[in-house]
């Protein structure tokens, strides 16, 4: 019964009430409306799934925050909202669609010292520009050992809705849940000074359990081949 039934994150079932009731309205004109109600709702309730995930916990690891494809891999500074320096970083990009799970996790433990909300633009989510120039909600960590990190949920095409439910100063553990982006999305992910992602771009990411990068690690940055 575990695996059929997919616990809803808390933020869905307003959507899937709304739903409902309009696949209940549509039968009434139409029992085909009524059936693309019945699809359409089914649809809600898979996109707002909260699975459990099994998150590795060696002290270092980096963990992804977004399930979906790493879209890209360069050096950036953080957002200069987050006062963490203009020095770049590693950022990873992971591009959630719309079939993805879109339930958000902490990279990493550690101390949220910094949080910023930017409206903006709905631009692609995959873009490059859509880091600048999209709605967003930036957040800093602070590890054990003073190294920091960065990580930021932006809005896609059709997202609407940035949900962020951490403040400042609360402590916060590898893969615990801190939000959601409602309907297609990315997370930018600006590593500690000095640490190298260990994914490749094209690479399919799991919230909460791939890890990629590590403090610990030596070796250079990965590179990857389809096959």
């Amino acid at each position: 019964m575990k695996t059929l039934l997919v616990p809803i994150h808390p933020a869905g079932w307003p959507f899937i009430a709304l739903f409902a009731a309009g696949t209940v309205a549509l039968n009434l004109f139409s029992v085909a409306l009524g059936i693309a109600g019945v699809v359409l709702t089914l649809w809600c309730v898979y996109f707002f799934r909260d699975p459990e995930r099994i998150t590795p916990v060696r002290e270092g690891l980096i963990i992804s925050p977004a399930d979906g494809v790493v879209k890209m891999i360069d050096k950036a500074p953080p957002p200069k909202e987050l006062n963490m320096g203009d020095k770049d970083r590693w950022r990873i990009c992971v591009f959630m669609n719309v079939f993805n799970v879109h339930v958000n996790r902490i990279p990493i433990s550690g101390t949220v010292t910094a949080l910023n909300y930017r409206p903006g633009k709905f631009l692609n989510a995959s873009l490059d520009k859509a880091s600048e120039l999209n709605e967003r909600q930036s957040l800093g960590l602070t590890l054990d050992g003073g190294k920091d990190i960065a990580f930021v949920q932006i809005a896609g095409l059709v997202a609407r809705r940035i949900l962020c439910d951490v403040t400042e100063g609360k402590e916060m553990k590898t893969g615990e849940r801190f939000g959601m982006i409602r309907f297609g999305s990315r997370v930018d992910v600006y590593l500690p000074d000095g640490v190298k992602p260990m994914v490749a771009v094209g690479q399919t990411a799991i919230a909460g359990e791939t890890v990629i990068a590590d403090i610990q690690a030596k070796e250079p940055v990965r590179a990857g081949e389809t096959r």
